[in-house]
Protein backbone atom coordinates (compact mmCIF):
# COMPACT_ATOMS: atom_id res chain seq x y z
CA UNK A 1 0.00 0.00 0.00
CA UNK A 2 1.48 3.16 -0.71
CA UNK A 3 1.77 5.21 2.31
CA UNK A 4 1.94 9.25 2.89
CA UNK A 5 2.77 11.62 6.00
CA UNK A 6 1.82 14.84 6.07
CA UNK A 7 3.66 17.17 9.07
CA UNK A 8 6.64 14.74 8.63
CA UNK A 9 9.33 16.99 10.01
CA UNK A 10 7.91 16.98 13.74
CA UNK A 11 8.66 14.16 16.85
CA UNK A 12 5.89 12.26 15.72
CA UNK A 13 6.35 12.38 11.75
CA UNK A 14 9.76 11.02 12.20
CA UNK A 15 8.91 8.26 14.54
CA UNK A 16 6.39 7.40 11.92
CA UNK A 17 8.85 7.39 9.45
CA UNK A 18 10.88 4.84 11.27
CA UNK A 19 8.59 2.18 11.94
CA UNK A 20 7.04 2.71 8.31
CA UNK A 21 10.41 1.70 6.85
CA UNK A 22 10.35 -1.62 8.46
CA UNK A 23 6.37 -2.25 7.92
CA UNK A 24 5.98 -5.19 5.55
CA UNK A 25 2.91 -3.93 4.21
CA UNK A 26 3.11 -0.41 4.22
CA UNK A 27 5.32 1.83 1.41
CA UNK A 28 6.06 5.28 2.07
CA UNK A 29 5.57 6.90 -1.53
CA UNK A 30 4.91 10.67 -0.04
CA UNK A 31 6.56 13.18 2.68
CA UNK A 32 5.29 16.49 3.23
CA UNK A 33 6.48 19.21 5.99
CA UNK A 34 4.83 22.34 5.28
CA UNK A 35 7.92 24.91 6.51
CA UNK A 36 10.09 22.64 5.83
CA UNK A 37 9.42 21.56 2.47
CA UNK A 38 12.23 21.41 0.46
CA UNK A 39 14.80 20.32 2.94
CA UNK A 40 16.62 17.10 3.62
CA UNK A 41 14.86 14.25 5.63
CA UNK A 42 18.40 13.52 7.68
CA UNK A 43 18.75 17.43 7.88
CA UNK A 44 15.75 17.47 10.65
CA UNK A 45 16.11 13.65 11.51
CA UNK A 46 19.65 12.72 11.50
CA UNK A 47 18.78 9.21 12.87
CA UNK A 48 16.48 8.31 9.85
CA UNK A 49 19.92 7.52 7.36
CA UNK A 50 17.28 5.37 5.11
CA UNK A 51 16.09 8.36 4.05
CA UNK A 52 19.40 10.03 3.06
CA UNK A 53 19.30 12.40 0.04
CA UNK A 54 15.39 12.54 0.12
CA UNK A 55 13.88 16.17 0.63
CA UNK A 56 10.55 16.91 2.29
CA UNK A 57 7.26 17.64 0.00
CA UNK A 58 5.28 20.78 -0.06
CA UNK A 59 1.36 19.15 1.03
CA UNK A 60 0.05 18.74 -2.27
CA UNK A 61 -3.61 17.38 -2.63
CA UNK A 62 -2.46 15.55 -5.89
CA UNK A 63 -0.30 13.62 -4.53
CA UNK A 64 -2.03 12.89 -1.30
CA UNK A 65 -4.56 11.44 -3.85
CA UNK A 66 -1.83 8.63 -5.25
CA UNK A 67 -2.02 7.51 -1.56
CA UNK A 68 -3.70 4.80 -0.01
CA UNK A 69 -3.73 5.12 3.44
CA UNK A 70 -2.36 8.56 4.66
CA UNK A 71 -1.20 9.73 8.22
CA UNK A 72 -1.82 13.62 9.57
CA UNK A 73 1.01 14.36 11.71
CA UNK A 74 -0.42 18.64 11.57
CA UNK A 75 -0.69 20.90 15.03
CA UNK A 76 -4.05 20.72 16.08
CA UNK A 77 -6.42 22.58 14.30
CA UNK A 78 -4.26 22.06 11.26
CA UNK A 79 -6.28 18.39 9.94
CA UNK A 80 -9.60 20.07 9.60
CA UNK A 81 -8.69 22.29 7.02
CA UNK A 82 -6.96 19.79 4.91
CA UNK A 83 -9.96 16.71 5.39
CA UNK A 84 -12.72 18.42 2.99
CA UNK A 85 -10.27 18.67 0.05
CA UNK A 86 -9.22 15.06 0.48
CA UNK A 87 -11.32 11.96 -0.85
CA UNK A 88 -13.94 10.51 1.43
CA UNK A 89 -12.65 7.03 0.11
CA UNK A 90 -9.30 7.55 1.49
CA UNK A 91 -7.75 6.13 4.63
CA UNK A 92 -6.71 8.27 7.37
CA UNK A 93 -5.05 8.13 10.92
CA UNK A 94 -5.66 11.80 12.10
CA UNK A 95 -2.17 11.52 15.03
CA UNK A 96 -3.86 15.65 15.76
CA UNK A 97 -6.86 16.44 18.23
CA UNK A 98 -9.34 17.45 15.57
CA UNK A 99 -11.43 14.90 15.19
CA UNK A 100 -11.06 13.19 19.10
CA UNK A 101 -13.89 14.91 20.82
CA UNK A 102 -18.01 14.18 20.38
CA UNK A 103 -18.68 16.75 22.56
CA UNK A 104 -18.38 20.19 20.42
CA UNK A 105 -18.64 21.89 23.96
CA UNK A 106 -15.68 20.13 25.33
CA UNK A 107 -13.69 21.23 22.31
CA UNK A 108 -14.69 24.61 22.60
CA UNK A 109 -13.65 24.84 25.90
CA UNK A 110 -9.96 23.26 25.85
CA UNK A 111 -9.22 23.98 21.88
CA UNK A 112 -9.16 27.32 19.90
CA UNK A 113 -10.69 27.36 16.35
CA UNK A 114 -13.87 25.75 15.37
CA UNK A 115 -14.96 22.19 15.26
CA UNK A 116 -15.21 19.91 13.19
CA UNK A 117 -16.91 16.86 14.64
CA UNK A 118 -15.38 13.50 15.41
CA UNK A 119 -14.28 10.19 14.22
CA UNK A 120 -13.88 6.79 16.13
CA UNK A 121 -11.53 7.01 19.06
CA UNK A 122 -8.50 5.22 17.70
CA UNK A 123 -7.53 3.27 20.97
CA UNK A 124 -8.11 -0.51 20.39
CA UNK A 125 -7.45 -1.99 23.92
CA UNK A 126 -10.76 -0.01 24.91
CA UNK A 127 -12.68 0.95 21.71
CA UNK A 128 -12.17 -2.70 20.42
CA UNK A 129 -10.21 -3.67 17.74
CA UNK A 130 -13.52 -4.91 15.45
CA UNK A 131 -15.01 -1.72 15.73
CA UNK A 132 -11.71 0.31 14.30
CA UNK A 133 -11.98 -2.45 11.62
CA UNK A 134 -15.03 -1.27 10.12
CA UNK A 135 -13.97 2.20 9.87
CA UNK A 136 -11.64 4.09 7.11
CA UNK A 137 -10.57 7.28 9.38
CA UNK A 138 -9.33 7.52 12.80
CA UNK A 139 -8.19 9.89 15.30
CA UNK A 140 -5.69 8.82 17.19
CA UNK A 141 -5.30 9.40 20.78
CA UNK A 142 -3.60 11.83 22.72
CA UNK A 143 -0.29 10.75 24.69
CA UNK A 144 -1.40 11.46 27.75
CA UNK A 145 -5.14 10.24 27.27
CA UNK A 146 -3.48 7.07 25.83
CA UNK A 147 -1.69 5.92 29.38
CA UNK A 148 -4.23 7.01 31.94
CA UNK A 149 -7.26 6.01 30.15
CA UNK A 150 -5.59 2.27 29.81
CA UNK A 151 -4.78 2.46 33.66
CA UNK A 152 -8.41 2.80 34.13
CA UNK A 153 -10.26 0.83 32.17
CA UNK A 154 -10.40 -2.43 33.57
CA UNK A 155 -11.78 -1.32 36.80
CA UNK A 156 -14.15 2.03 35.92
CA UNK A 157 -17.27 0.69 37.95
CA UNK A 158 -15.19 -0.38 40.77
CA UNK A 159 -14.09 3.20 41.52
CA UNK A 160 -15.83 6.47 42.59
CA UNK A 161 -15.67 7.44 38.54
CA UNK A 162 -16.73 11.22 39.41
CA UNK A 163 -12.43 11.11 41.66
CA UNK A 164 -10.31 10.08 39.33
CA UNK A 165 -7.26 11.79 40.04
CA UNK A 166 -4.07 11.72 37.32
CA UNK A 167 -0.73 13.08 37.96
CA UNK A 168 1.39 12.02 34.90
CA UNK A 169 5.11 13.01 33.52
CA UNK A 170 5.88 13.06 29.68
CA UNK A 171 9.34 13.94 28.34
CA UNK A 172 9.68 16.58 26.60
CA UNK A 173 9.16 15.91 23.05
CA UNK A 174 5.17 15.47 23.74
CA UNK A 175 5.30 19.28 23.93
CA UNK A 176 6.10 19.53 19.95
CA UNK A 177 9.47 20.59 18.34
CA UNK A 178 9.00 24.69 18.03
CA UNK A 179 11.22 26.31 19.67
CA UNK A 180 10.46 27.24 23.21
CA UNK A 181 12.60 28.82 26.47
CA UNK A 182 10.99 26.25 28.80
CA UNK A 183 12.29 23.34 26.57
CA UNK A 184 15.41 24.36 25.83
CA UNK A 185 18.37 22.26 27.88
CA UNK A 186 19.58 24.60 30.14
CA UNK A 187 15.99 25.11 31.40
CA UNK A 188 14.78 21.70 31.44
CA UNK A 189 17.93 19.17 32.55
CA UNK A 190 17.88 18.50 36.70
CA UNK A 191 14.14 19.98 36.64
CA UNK A 192 10.63 18.89 37.26
CA UNK A 193 7.85 21.36 36.66
CA UNK A 194 3.88 21.15 36.04
CA UNK A 195 2.53 22.66 33.85
CA UNK A 196 -1.17 23.67 32.27
CA UNK A 197 -1.96 23.21 36.02
CA UNK A 198 -5.09 23.89 37.96
CA UNK A 199 -7.42 21.27 35.14
CA UNK A 200 -6.88 22.80 32.23
CA UNK A 201 -5.03 20.20 29.96
CA UNK A 202 -6.27 19.30 26.68
CA UNK A 203 -6.72 15.85 27.06
CA UNK A 204 -8.99 15.94 29.78
CA UNK A 205 -11.85 15.83 28.10
CA UNK A 206 -10.96 12.69 25.78
CA UNK A 207 -10.08 10.49 28.67
CA UNK A 208 -13.46 11.69 30.41
CA UNK A 209 -15.34 10.46 26.99
CA UNK A 210 -13.72 7.47 26.77
CA UNK A 211 -14.13 6.58 30.31
CA UNK A 212 -17.62 7.55 30.50
CA UNK A 213 -18.15 5.12 27.24
CA UNK A 214 -16.96 2.20 29.49
CA UNK A 215 -18.68 2.84 32.66
CA UNK A 216 -22.29 3.02 33.94
CA UNK A 217 -21.52 6.74 35.05
CA UNK A 218 -19.97 10.14 34.11
CA UNK A 219 -16.33 10.34 34.68
CA UNK A 220 -14.83 12.92 36.23
CA UNK A 221 -10.87 13.92 36.36
CA UNK A 222 -8.23 15.93 38.19
CA UNK A 223 -5.10 15.44 35.41
CA UNK A 224 -2.16 17.22 36.42
CA UNK A 225 0.89 17.25 34.05
CA UNK A 226 4.56 17.44 34.52
CA UNK A 227 7.40 18.16 32.50
CA UNK A 228 10.17 15.34 32.56
CA UNK A 229 13.61 16.09 32.73
CA UNK A 230 13.69 13.40 29.46
CA UNK A 231 12.92 13.14 25.75
CA UNK A 232 10.68 10.81 25.23
CA UNK A 233 8.30 8.55 27.82
CA UNK A 234 5.14 8.91 30.06
CA UNK A 235 4.77 7.28 33.49
CA UNK A 236 0.80 8.43 34.98
CA UNK A 237 -0.37 7.73 38.18
CA UNK A 238 -4.31 7.38 38.54
CA UNK A 239 -5.86 6.72 41.80
CA UNK A 240 -9.59 7.32 42.83
CA UNK A 241 -11.48 5.95 45.45
CA UNK A 242 -13.02 1.60 46.02
CA UNK A 243 -16.90 1.97 45.90
CA UNK A 244 -16.69 -1.55 46.99
CA UNK A 245 -14.39 -3.96 48.92
CA UNK A 246 -11.95 -6.17 46.77
CA UNK A 247 -8.88 -7.51 46.92
CA UNK A 248 -5.78 -7.24 44.88
CA UNK A 249 -6.47 -10.33 43.40
CA UNK A 250 -9.01 -9.80 42.01
CA UNK A 251 -8.19 -6.69 40.37
CA UNK A 252 -5.35 -8.30 38.48
CA UNK A 253 -7.57 -10.94 37.79
CA UNK A 254 -9.60 -8.42 35.66
CA UNK A 255 -6.80 -6.52 34.65
CA UNK A 256 -5.46 -9.55 33.17
CA UNK A 257 -9.11 -10.53 31.26
CA UNK A 258 -9.76 -6.79 29.87
CA UNK A 259 -6.32 -7.02 28.50
CA UNK A 260 -5.92 -10.74 27.49
CA UNK A 261 -5.98 -10.37 23.83
CA UNK A 262 -3.88 -7.03 23.67
CA UNK A 263 -0.39 -8.12 22.02
CA UNK A 264 0.63 -4.29 23.85
CA UNK A 265 -0.67 -4.15 27.10
CA UNK A 266 1.07 -5.87 30.08
CA UNK A 267 0.15 -6.44 33.67
CA UNK A 268 3.82 -6.13 35.56
CA UNK A 269 4.26 -9.27 38.58
CA UNK A 270 4.10 -8.06 41.68
CA UNK A 271 6.80 -5.87 43.08
CA UNK A 272 7.85 -4.99 39.66
CA UNK A 273 6.95 -1.11 38.30
CA UNK A 274 6.45 0.10 35.10
CA UNK A 275 9.47 2.34 33.90
CA UNK A 276 10.05 4.31 30.75
CA UNK A 277 13.32 2.62 29.77
CA UNK A 278 11.27 -0.61 29.51
CA UNK A 279 9.11 1.06 26.49
CA UNK A 280 10.96 2.90 25.03
CA UNK A 281 10.53 2.64 21.16
CA UNK A 282 7.87 0.28 21.19
CA UNK A 283 3.79 0.30 20.95
CA UNK A 284 4.09 -1.23 24.57
CA UNK A 285 2.51 -0.21 27.58
CA UNK A 286 3.13 -1.38 31.51
CA UNK A 287 0.52 -1.35 33.83
CA UNK A 288 0.89 -1.96 37.94
CA UNK A 289 -2.03 -1.99 40.69
CA UNK A 290 -2.08 -1.37 44.38
CA UNK A 291 -4.65 -0.61 46.99
CA UNK A 292 -3.84 1.86 49.48
CA UNK A 293 -5.78 0.35 52.45
CA UNK A 294 -5.19 3.69 54.40
CA UNK A 295 -7.40 5.62 52.06
CA UNK A 296 -9.20 3.24 50.16
CA UNK A 297 -7.76 4.07 46.69
CA UNK A 298 -6.96 2.31 43.75
CA UNK A 299 -3.62 3.14 42.47
CA UNK A 300 -2.71 2.59 39.02
CA UNK A 301 1.38 3.31 37.34
CA UNK A 302 1.06 2.99 33.67
CA UNK A 303 4.52 3.39 31.55
CA UNK A 304 4.41 4.20 27.80
CA UNK A 305 6.72 5.89 25.24
CA UNK A 306 4.41 8.97 24.41
CA UNK A 307 6.05 9.08 20.46
CA UNK A 308 5.52 5.09 20.19
CA UNK A 309 2.11 4.16 22.16
CA UNK A 310 1.44 7.59 22.79
CA UNK A 311 1.69 9.10 18.52
CA UNK A 312 3.09 7.15 15.52
CA UNK A 313 3.36 3.65 17.34
CA UNK A 314 -0.61 3.32 18.02
CA UNK A 315 -1.22 5.07 14.42
CA UNK A 316 0.29 2.60 12.78
CA UNK A 317 -1.85 -0.31 14.94
CA UNK A 318 -4.65 1.57 14.07
CA UNK A 319 -3.54 1.70 10.34
CA UNK A 320 -3.52 -2.01 10.68
CA UNK A 321 -6.67 -2.26 11.90
CA UNK A 322 -8.64 -0.19 9.05
CA UNK A 323 -6.68 -2.27 6.46
CA UNK A 324 -7.09 -5.43 7.53
CA UNK A 325 -3.99 -6.96 8.58
CA UNK A 326 -2.67 -8.15 12.27
CA UNK A 327 -2.92 -5.40 14.91
CA UNK A 328 0.90 -5.31 15.75
CA UNK A 329 2.13 -6.20 12.12
CA UNK A 330 5.77 -4.02 11.86
CA UNK A 331 5.31 -3.19 15.54
CA UNK A 332 6.71 -5.83 17.40
CA UNK A 333 10.12 -4.36 18.48
CA UNK A 334 11.35 -4.93 21.89
CA UNK A 335 12.71 -1.84 23.62
CA UNK A 336 15.70 -0.22 23.51
CA UNK A 337 17.83 0.67 27.01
Amino acid sequence: MNVGVVGASGYAGGELLRLLSNHPNFEISYISAGTNAGELITAIHPHLINFEDKKFETTDISKIKGCDLLFIALPHGESAKLIPQISPELKIIDLGADFRLANKASWQKYYPGDYAGNWIYGLPEVVGPSHIAKEIRVANPGCYATAIALAMAPIIDLVEAQDLVAVAASGTTGAGRSAKISLIGSEVMNSLSSYKFGGVHQHTPEIEECLSRLGKSEVKLSFTPILAPIPRGILATVTSRLNQAISIAKIRELYDLFYKSSPFVSLLPLGQMPMTSSVLGTNNAQIQVAIDEHTSRLIISCAIDNLGKGAAGQAIQNANLICGFEQDLGLRNLAVR
